[in-house]
């Protein structure tokens, strides 16, 4: 108990340190954005503005409950069921975490107008738990061998592709097509790495299995 405290506390961690610094790259990429030229709003974008696009995806987002989940089986929870419980557990955690640290910043960067519990709609909240904790626990799974081990590491990519397809990132074209490119290519890298890595394994598997029997 004391171990998985531990490694929940590390969770919250992350997840504020990737809200806190996804509201910081927003306000990063708008002081390089020049609204008020033509140009810019229609083909214009930045480096801050195309990584600020990329953190503040949803892809992104269920990146890190699916990383935190990775978390608790790779610190050495080794029971499936138990694993899945505190992935769970961890992912709901890291995206409350992270929208809480966003508000927070966003809060303090507006003038504190208005609480910082306020500043984001609950939606994101109740989105926190409700996609949270499936994610964490799939995140549990990555290290899992076989098919199950297989369609957890493919949720994220597979995920951020797809989400390029139904919600592409950006305000203009520009930044959407970079956007795009950029999770395209490292989507299928990983997709297919992910894949030969498994088929691989699997082959190596059998040949074994193969060579113990009588």
């Amino acid at each position: 108990m004391p171990h998985l405290v531990v490694i929940l506390g590390r969770a919250l961690a992350v997840g504020a340190g990737f809200g806190a610094a996804t509201s910081l790259m927003n306000a990063l990429s708008h002081s390089y954005a020049d609204l008020s030229s033509r140009a810019y709003t229609t083909s214009g974008w930045s480096v801050a503005e195309i990584v600020s696009v990329l953190l503040d995806s949803g892809w992104a987002w269920a990146g890190l409950a699916v990383a935190v989940g990775w978390l608790v089986r790779r610190a050495g929870e080794s029971r499936p069921a138990a694993s899945a419980q505190g992935g769970a557990a961890a992912g709901a955690l890291a995206l409350l975490a992270a929208t809480a640290a966003y508000s927070i910043v966003d809060t303090i960067r507006s003038g504190g107008q208005i609480p910082w519990y306020e500043s984001e709609p609950p939606i994101w909240w109740v989105a926190s738990v409700v996609f949270g904790a499936p994610l964490g626990a799939i995140g549990a799974r990555v290290r899992q061998p076989g098919a199950i081990g297989l369609l957890a590491r493919l949720t994220v990519p597979v995920g951020a592709a797809v989400q390029m397809v139904v919600l592409p990132p950006g305000r203009n074209e520009v930044v959407e097509t970079i956007g795009k490119t950029i999770v395209w290519t490292v989507a299928a890298t990983s997709i297919g790495l992910v894949v030969v890595h498994f088929l691989l394994v699997e082959r190596r598997r059998r040949f074994l299995a193969a060579a113990e029997s009588p």
